[in-house]
């Protein structure tokens, strides 16, 4: 019986010396939720706020040119004035015609008025028993009806006539080419004497450059981030120690399928035309969260060709969780997964803790 005693004692000690073994030490940390901001370069490119290409309407001969590469203008400066003689001449036969037309017309009411002056005596006449006959009556009423309808038929060509001198005149105004906004000549390529028209290329190029366009594409990750109104900082080579300011005022609201970036615009106030456009400025763009980020230690995070996770304690049990890893916040490191702040993770993870293992925490303070 002693002998049996002493075996069931040595089977207790052995399972109590294994459960203690079992149960591994190791440090733990909370989940910090915090928020964050970054700092992220991304390249962009400044074009005119606004810019056109002005070309010849009509054919003609270049007749003069008032301006040249680098002018500045403002709205309704005459730029470019055109010589087409044929136009012109176009214009007169189409004046003509419409005033005879309207004589045509003037004799066409005169014939209208005796007709019905006519047509008026006989009946009155025909009051008279025997005066005039009832013939005579009727032919006097188709007489002033075919009158009337004669009077309709031009002056409907007297208005076909005024509306295609009307035309030949809006062409004639197109001899003269008006600058449509303020902005800068940036191209010209019209000469005195040149032969233009609508399928030769623009005579000028004109850009809006006292006000810039600053497009960005932003990572699709960081759209969230993107907020109108804000202001960004940004450089570009030509004044590498000045640094400028641009609102965000515009978004395309849609992915670029290949490079999955969207784009956003920015104004950019340029008074005194120190900015170019056509630069490529390296934008400091400011990324903020609009929640609180979940925030672990590096060391944390186990990478294993099947997953990232970490190790969280619960009731001195390990758990898998699994997580995604985000952007750097100084000495921790942004996730998302099933946890949350105050959570206990293990703080050097490694994947030799199993699953539902048993362990013993020792808390170390976060930084």
């Amino acid at each position: 019986m002693c002998r049996t005693r002493s075996a069931a004692v040595g089977v207790c000690l052995a399972a109590c010396a294994w459960v203690t073994l079992s149960a591994q030490q190791v440090e733990t940390v909370t989940v910090v939720a915090r928020q964050f901001e970054r700092k992220l370069h991304l390249p962009g490119e400044l074009l005119p706020f606004l810019q056109v290409a002005l070309h010849a309407r009509v054919t003609g001969l270049v007749d003069e040119v008032r301006v040249d590469r680098g002018s500045q203008v403002r709205k309704g400066d005459l730029l470019v004035t055109l010589a087409a003689p044929e136009v012109v001449a176009q214009w007169a036969e189409a004046q003509a015609r419409a005033r005879a037309l309207d004589s045509q017309a003037v004799e066409a009411g005169a014939k209208v008025d005796a007709a019905d002056s006519t047509l008026s005596r006989l009946r009155a006449a025909a009051a008279t028993q025997g005066a005039v006959s009832g013939n005579e009556v009727v032919q006097a009423q188709k007489a002033a009806d075919a009158a009337r309808a004669s009077r309709s038929a031009v002056e409907e060509s007297a208005r076909a006539a005024h509306a295609a001198a009307d035309a030949v005149g809006d062409l004639q105004a197109y001899l003269k080419i008006a600058a449509p906004f303020d902005g800068t000549i940036t191209e010209r390529t019209a000469h005195p004497g040149a032969l233009v028209g609508p399928t030769t290329g623009p005579l000028l190029e004109l850009e809006q450059q006292h006000l810039l366009r600053l497009v960005v594409a932003v990572p699709e990750a960081e759209v969230a981030s993107v907020v109108r109104g804000d202001r960004v900082s940004f450089t570009v080579p030509a004044y590498s120690n000045q640094t400028f300011q641009a609102e965000v005022s515009r978004l395309a609201g849609s992915l670029d399928q290949k490079t999955r970036t969207m784009a956003v615009e920015l104004d950019v106030s340029n008074p005194q035309r120190a900015l170019a456009s056509g630069m490529y400025p390296d934008v400091v763009w400011t990324i903020r969260r609009p929640a609180a980020s979940l925030l672990v230690p590096p060391s944390s995070i186990v990478t294993t060709t099947e997953r990232i996770f970490v190790i969280r304690v619960t009731g001195g049990r390990a758990e898998w969780v699994n997580v995604t890893k985000g952007n750097p916040a100084g000495d921790l490191v942004e996730v998302t997964g099933a946890l949350k702040a105050g959570d206990e993770i293990v703080r050097r993870g490694t994947d030799e803790i199993r699953q539902n293992s048993i362990v013993k925490t020792r808390r170390v303070d976060q930084k």
